[in-house]
């Protein structure tokens, strides 16, 4: 088999299987021979915020000089990024060979009347089979969806759990209250695994709390008020930390995300607990210095931003994170902006182009269409967002001319793209396509 017959077998999976109960992910792990137990697991949910403090995981983890596993998703651009073993992404060679093993074991399984695994569970069949196999120490595992019924919680004794914030998205499937979706993110939780999560100011709060206190666990909060913000410039933003802990190290990020401080002390307090003695921190400070995060408020290219902004929590925090920028003095108010936008239709979509209107002041709104089943229509995108607003709202049929008319236009203002990881990783393959920026504005006839 060759390795695009293994990624089109999985991206086929969901067309023949249906949602399995936690013990099948039980039954699989146990048919692989439980890899999982080999491993010191990381179990990290959320609604938003949980793929940056993986990563952040990761990079300081490396800095100690352990060799690190990472299951990260969605993938942008190759399921391979979701599988990362000591900082480097799983070869075309390596996935193919961890794919054919897991394979065997799912055909063995089928003979046995087990159905086949989702296309989640085989992925993370996949990547706790490989982190096994590399004979790594610690392993990140970022939850799907929601956590009580996400395939990684199989996983019976992680050395912690972590809640990053918690807001709206899938309502459909975790419950249409704050406090629901907190039940099912908090679901994670297990006897004798210590929790760390951010305060999120409301009834969720609670729900993890007593979670955490009816199974007997250590609690750690990590409150709003343990960081604070000390500038955002050269497109990093830049904190300390209030606990003496830390000292008064400066502590920098790759990132203007104004909620990626939150994220990194998330990591830091795991740090503390797993490796809590002196002389530790800049070495925690020169890898978080390093974090470049896919995706996530990225610079693609000279001031032309991504972010996988892709529901009204998200879309909220990028727009206080373009306000805080403005109020430091380093906003594009001067040149301009252009916003690129795209969506999947079960989304709150018309709430994250009403909050993008009132808080993003934009010379021109752009949006394009997504290559998905799921995508919003244009006409439906563009109609909303002149409910919201007077100036410009463009359309563009694809990706491509959307794109080649930015950076035809952008005459020195800023371009930021949002409202869909599909988006986002669309415009990651065109990147990698196209390559330099002498190739990017394709000549006109």
């Amino acid at each position: 088999m060759e390795y695009r017959e293994a990624v089109n077998y999985i991206l086929e999976i969901p067309k023949f299987t249906k949602k399995n109960k936690p013990e099948h992910t039980k039954d699989f792990l146990s048919y692989l021979g439980n890899p999982e137990r080999n491993l010191k697991v990381i179990h990290v949910a959320g609604t938003n915020g949980k793929g940056s403090v993986c990563t952040y995981l990761d990079a300081m983890l490396r800095a100690e000089g352990k060799r690190v596993g990472l299951f990260t998703s969605p993938h942008l651009v190759k399921p391979n990024e979701r599988i990362v073993i000591d900082g480097e992404e799983c070869s075309d060679e390596q996935f193919l060979s961890v794919f054919e093993k897991v394979m065997d074991v799912v055909r063995v399984m089928e003979a046995d009347g087990l159905f086949h695994p989702t296309f989640f569970e085989f992925l993370f069949g996949m990547a706790v089979t490989a982190f096994a196999d590399a004979g790594v120490e610690y392993a990140v595992l970022e939850t799907g969806l929601g956590g009580r019924l996400d395939a990684t919680n199989a996983v019976e004794a992680p050395v912690c759990s972590v809640i990053t914030s918690i807001g709206w998205d899938h309502m459909a499937l975790l419950g249409n209250t704050l406090e629901e979706i907190a039940a099912e993110k908090a679901g994670i939780l297990k006897p004798g695994t210590p929790l760390f999560f951010f305060e999120n100011g409301n009834g969720s709060d609670t729900v993890i709390e007593n979670r955490a206190e009816t199974l007997g666990i250590s609690c750690k909060k990590i409150g709003k008020n343990a960081f604070k913000i000390l500038g955002i410039e050269q497109k990093r933003i830049a904190f300390s930390c209030v606990s003496a802990y830390y000292e008064d190290i400066i502590w920098s990020l790759h990132n203007t995300g104004i909620y990626q401080p939150e994220n990194a002390m998330l990591a830091l307090e795991v740090m503390r607990m797993l490796f809590g003695e002196d002389g530790k921190k800049e070495r925690w400070r020169k890898a978080l210095d390093d974090v470049v995060w896919a995706g996530r408020m990225e610079e693609v290219l000279p001031d032309v931003f991504v972010d996988g902004a892709h529901n009204l929590s998200a879309v909220e925090r990028f727009a206080q994170s373009l306000e805080a920028l403005d109020q430091c003095g380093n906003g594009q108010d001067a040149a301009g902006r252009m916003l690129l936008f795209s969506a999947v239709e079960d989304k709150d979509y018309e709430e994250m182009i009403a909050c993008l209107c009132k808080r993003v002041q934009a010379d021109v709104y752009i949006v394009t269409q997504i290559t998905d089943s799921r995508a919003a229509g244009l006409d439906r995108l563009c109609e909303t967002f002149r409910k919201y607003t007077e100036q410009p709202v463009l359309m563009f049929e694809t990706l491509e001319t959307a794109w080649n008319y930015l950076l035809e236009n952008q005459g020195g203002r800023s371009i930021y793209c949002l409202g869909s990881l599909y988006l986002a990783g669309m415009i990651e393959e065109l990147i990698q396509e196209r390559g330099s920026l002498g190739c990017w504005i394709m000549k006109k006839n």
